[in-house]
């Protein structure tokens, strides 16, 4: 199979006008018989706008393909679950049902193993209820909300699909074509940037849990996990506020916000630490601004609304970067805890909304947190999430950016107007981030302005915080065989886990773990 890369279609022109395009960088005849399907598509606006793709090309002789830069050979790998036969053992039970939880239960039941999923939260349909609920009248339903239920916290974000994650198994793809399977459109399968909306996610979540559930699985809501049973540092079950349940295989995929869990197995004495993470807040500008600067148009039609990726790195070394950036999104109250506020984005699958929303971050690390102990960088995350719930008076706290450089509360707002999900309340944000990251993120900001996004650090722009949960702070330590390093049968996964950032890497850890406790009962 020949690869070929970095080929230019102008915007407007049909897809059909790729072969010619592809025949001409392999120094083929017009009218050579080849077979074209697209790995990736972007979109390059430097000098006007393309597309750019990747292509896997077949020809009748490979012998007689040019010699180009663009032009190489590639093997693809399909996924497959690596284990066939298994003991027989009592059925594993996975605790959390969001991307690392369900696609672990997917591979489980489609292997045989009937597995048993605990979801402290509600189904889709109760708990998008509750949450909606929550943000008309800031009545917080602790076990049930946008962090904690079917889906997980990515159910209510922009379910961007992106990964840094390398794969040679085949797990990203696998990934994707299973949430194509489930309802997502197939342009996931090629886009650089790919993104579901929360919207789809609703409808593609509960079809997977349905699978899973035809398939021999069950899927309990609004039962939590209490403690572990343990024998000899050896897993032998769970016990939750409803059961008890038997079992040698427990996947952990809480989610980064289960900290009542963590204290809960730090006193069972799991070995985890502290990891780094990032924390800021979300900015908002008009989407026609975004489009502008980048794509030189307001409104680019069927190319949709412009993305945008951005860092900078202070003197000290501290990375500032863009995270979770929403394309027409909302910002959105994603708090889980009373007396507490934290922020996220989310867009809807048309990606409509007026505003261009992200979180623009900075790295902060162990050291930061003030307190020693594996959990110091969850109370960290709670200081100043209570402290944004103060500067908002139980609101989103919002700001200009005018005003957070000049340290005085906003009264009155610009041009932008807030896009948010949740109750908001003008404030000061000030204070709510130790002091010496204040500064570092105006000067990222500014530097955003001048160098990369004209506009960008406009004193109307709106900030609303805080964003702290990018990443969990804790990592559940494993060993090689995807077990926690002390005891037997406990495999963390995932986000809450520590090894996993966004949908796509936390879903393919939740694939590592299932193939785990395939080979712990493989049979000899």
């Amino acid at each position: 199979m020949l690869r070929v890369s970095q080929v230019k279609l102008k915007a407007g022109r049909p897809q059909r006008d790729l072969e010619k395009v592809v025949l001409r960088i392999l120094g083929l005849p017009f009218g050579t018989p080849i077979t074209i399907n697209i790995v990736r598509r972007s979109i390059d606006a430097r000098e006007g706008l393309f597309y750019c793709y990747t292509l896997d090309v077949q020809v009748p002789d490979e012998g007689a393909v040019a010699t180009d830069r663009r032009i190489s050979r590639v093997t693809t790998v399909k996924y497959r679950f690596p284990v066939e036969e298994m003991n027989p053992g009592p059925r594993p039970v996975i605790v959390g049902f969001g991307p690392a939880g369900i696609f672990a239960a997917l591979l489980m039941a489609e292997a045989g193993m009937s597995p048993i999923v605990i979801e402290q939260g509600a189904d889709i349909e109760t708990r998008t209820q509750q949450v909606e609920n929550y943000w008309q009248t800031g009545e917080l339903d602790l076990r049930s909300n946008v962090q904690f239920g079917e889906g997980g916290a990515g159910t209510f974000s922009d379910g961007k699909l992106n990964t840094n994650t390398k794969d040679s198994t085949g797990r990203n793809r696998y990934v994707l074509e299973t949430l194509v399977k489930y309802g997502a459109s197939e342009d996931i399968l090629i886009d650089a940037m790919p993104h579901i909306g929360t919207d789809k996610l609703r409808e593609i979540v509960p079809a997977i849990r349905g699978r899973i559930e035809e398939l021999g699985g069950e899927v309990h809501f609004l039962e939590k996990m209490e403690a572990l049973v343990l024998e000899n540092n050896r897993v032998k079950g769970i016990v939750t506020d409803k059961d008890t349940y038997e079992t040698d295989a427990l996947v952990l995929a809480i989610g980064h916000s289960s900290r009542d869990t963590y204290y809960k197995l730090l006193e069972q004495g799991v070995e985890m630490c502290a990891k780094p993470f990032a924390c800021g807040f979300r900015i908002q500008h008009p989407q026609s601004q975004i489009n502008q600067a980048l794509y030189g148009l307001p409104e680019p039609g069927d190319i949709g609304p412009a993305p945008y990726k951005l860092t900078y790195n202070t003197p000290e070394g501290r990375g500032v970067y863009s995270f979770c950036m929403c394309p027409g999104g909302y910002v959105v109250d994603s708090s889980s805890e009373h007396g507490q506020i934290c922020v996220n984005g989310m867009s809807y699958s048309n990606r409509a909304g007026r505003n261009a929303n992200s979180a623009i971050v900075i790295s902060v690390t162990p050291e930061d947190y003030g307190g020693d102990g594996p959990l110091a960088g969850v109370e960290f995350q709670r200081r100043m999430e209570a402290q944004a719930y103060r500067a908002g008076n139980g609101a989103v706290p919002v700001q200009t950016l005018g005003d957070y450089c000049r340290n005085r509360a906003t009264e009155a707002l610009g041009a932008v107007e807030p896009e948010i999900l949740g109750r908001w309340a003008p404030a000061n944000l000030r204070g709510i981030l130790p002091q010496l990251l204040e500064q570092p993120i105006v000067d990222a900001i500014r530097y955003f302005g001048s160098h990369r996004i004209r506009g960008f650090d406009r004193d109307d722009a709106l900030l609303a915080g805080v964003e702290a949960r990018t990443s969990s702070p804790v990592r559940i330590i494993r060993n090689d065989r995807g077990q926690s390093i002390n005891i037997e049968g406990l495999f963390p996964a995932g986000e809450g886990a520590g090894y996993a950032g966004g949908i796509t890497s936390a879903a393919m850890d939740g694939i590592k773990a299932a193939e785990n406790v395939a080979m712990s009962r493989k049979a000899r």
